[in-house]
């Protein structure tokens, strides 16, 4: 009695790995740009308030003028 053997070959899903590295690449990209967004691109303007201490004690009163009258007709 002799005894048969089949070879079974089993390959694995190789997709995976390169879905990982293109999505790995774009997270990356993605942070670079939000770096250069906050850090040094428009989202980044300094804020440049000046505050020299004064004080300014100009406690004028507004004045209001009526209209002049109609024109006689």
């Amino acid at each position: 009695m002799t005894h048969e053997h089949e070879t079974v070959v089993v390959e694995g899903d190789r997709s995976g790995s390169g879905i990982g590295a293109v999505l790995g690449i774009i997270a990356i990209i993605v942070l670079l740009a939000a770096v250069w967004y906050f850090a040094l691109g428009p989202g980044g303007g300094s804020s440049t308030t000046t505050n020299n201490n004064t004080t300014n004690n100009n406690n004028t009163v507004p004045t209001v003028t009526q209209p002049a009258a109609p024109a006689a007709s």
